[in-house]
């Protein structure tokens, strides 16, 4: 048998009846009777390699039409650590990686030199997997649209600790209007609706501080953002 084929033709067929059952129920042909966390979780029969190639085909909002890369996430897939930021920047929209422009490599700095990791041993991804134009905030459609996405690959990765980079991906975890500035520096926990935990696991805890972007254009922000990482070190320490 074909493996690479028959994934290909499963992930088309998932897809397939995906779109038709959301056409019948915008029609009024069928009854949403979907229990909540199979409604915030359209991807949990989906592993990664799975999961990326539904998400490098994804047209569900206008920003596959002005992007370049599908930028999905990168890193171990094992992590006990990972880094969520905002959206892919112009850099990132071309490599198809996260964090690989200037604010990038401030983050790898701060995995590598600061907390004495590789960059390989933690796991990266955006709320959004596309670049909005000009690099504009992201609209909340675009974040109801693309966050199952991040969801299920939290769910699939498991790990023990979320440092959200920014407001936009701390308030999306957290499910709060709070600004990062009152929400950084302690650990919160993870407040998404259906998202599922292995039996053995407990949910991720979540640190939010500032983003690199931020530190770039505010570098007295940066020992804040030291403090916010001991304290992951001091977590993930205890085993």
């Amino acid at each position: 048998m074909d493996t690479d084929n028959f994934r290909k033709e499963y992930i088309e067929l998932i897809a397939s009846v995906r779109e038709y059952m959301e056409e019948q129920l915008r029609l009024g042909f069928m009854e949403a009777e979907l229990s909540e966390p199979e409604q915030q979780s359209p991807y949990a029969d989906f592993d990664l390699p799975a999961l990326a190639t539904d998400a490098g085909n994804c047209t569900k909002c206008p920003l596959h039409e002005t992007r370049n890369s599908v930028v999905f996430g990168v890193g171990n897939t094992n992590a006990d650590l990972m880094f969520i930021g905002e959206a892919p920047g112009a850099d990132e929209d071309r490599q198809g990686e996260p964090f690989v422009g200037r604010a990038g490599q401030l983050l790898t700095q701060i995995i590598e030199s600061g907390m004495k990791r590789k960059r390989a041993d933690v796991y990266i991804a955006n709320v959004l997997k596309c670049r909005p134009p000009g690099n504009r905030d992201p609209e909340a459609d675009e974040v109801a649209t693309c966050s199952p996405y991040l969801m299920r690959q939290i769910e699939l990765i498991q790990p023990k600790v979320i440092v959200a980079l920014g407001s936009f991906a701390a308030r999306m975890l957290l499910d709060t209007k709070i600004g990062i500035t009152k929400l950084r520096g302690e650990f919160h926990e993870c407040n998404v609706a259906g998202l599922q935990v292995l039996p053995h696991k407990k949910p991720p805890v979540i640190m939010p501080t500032y983003h690199p972007a931020y530190l770039l254009r505010n570098p007295s922000a940066k020992r804040d953002v030291w403090e916010d990482i001991k304290k992951v070190l001091a977590f993930l320490a205890q085993g």
